[in-house]
């Protein structure tokens, strides 16, 4: 487990920031509008805004798509519409295939996570296509055989199909990542000091020898426990003053129960 009061991130990259908006999305022969609205909305949740469709058949029309886009709207409406596949990755620097199956022509594959940062990197030199099959057939061989990589993205043994919309979030968020556009949010009050967190301490050592939890043989050795688990938390002083409260009222509780009760 790493440290609370350590921060990490993973893979950022300063120069990778803007690579981003040069992740296109191609979606090919898709069959159904409402998946294409999905991914517009998984694209706009991560900053991506390049889309092209390559001859959708959308056999349910188009209201789906922008049922299912919700605020990705503006992603949906600035899609491109090209007759073959080869025109939506011409100025491309690399085609990205994605594919569930294993084979001949489907090897060298990686996880969207492992692949991240050299597509990124590889976006500084020009759009990036991301390419996505059709529902029901996925990406044919020839296509395939156009790459120049394949992602797979990593499921259970009894069930390997993705939904359209699905596959496109989680490509999206692991490049999103990569890119170092999320940093994660931090702590912004700072640690309890030192005297105050001993204080605590002391606190509930009284607290719980009154309840009984603890003998005072003992006490030490339970206070090493209590310790450490305060320790694995970067407690704040508005921590170390809730914590101190409870043991303050459970020790006026223990107090007030073992004093005795007058005869009736």
């Amino acid at each position: 487990m790493r440290p609370s009061t350590q921060r990490f991130v993973i893979g950022k990259i300063p120069s990778l920031l803007p690579m981003i908006s040069n992740i296109r999305i191609v979606l090919i022969g898709t069959l159904y509008s409402g998946n294409i609205g999905s991914v517009c909305r998984a694209m706009a949740n991560f900053g991506l805004t390049d889309l092209v469709l390559v001859s959708p058949v959308c056999a349910d029309g188009w209201a789906e798509a922008s049922k299912f886009a919700v605020h990705g709207a503006s992603v949906l409406e600035g899609r491109r519409t090209v007759a073959t596949f080869d025109e939506s990755v011409a100025d491309c620097a690399a085609v990205v295939g994605t594919t569930a199956r294993l084979g001949l022509y489907r090897q060298h594959v990686r996880t969207p996570r492992e692949a991240a940062p050299g597509l990124l990197a590889l976006a500084g030199g020009g759009p990036v296509a991301l390419v996505f099959g059709r529902e029901d057939k996925g990406l044919l061989n020839d296509e395939i055989a156009r790459c120049t990589h394949l992602l797979r993205i990593p499921t259970g043994t009894d069930y390997t199909s993705i939904n359209l919309g699905q596959a496109a979030l989680l490509c999206a968020y692991e490049l999103f990542l990569a890119s170092g556009s999320y940093e994660p949010p931090c702590e912004k009050a700072p640690p309890a000091p030192a005297a105050h967190r001993l204080r605590l301490l002391e606190l509930w050592r009284e607290m719980l020898l009154l309840i009984g939890f603890m003998t005072p043989e003992k006490a030490d050795h339970m206070m090493q426990g209590v310790q450490r688990i305060f320790s694995r938390g970067a407690l704040t002083t508005d921590d170390v003053n809730i914590l101190m409260g409870v043991a303050r009222q459970a020790g006026w509780a223990a107090r007030a129960n073992s004093k005795p009760k007058p005869e009736p």
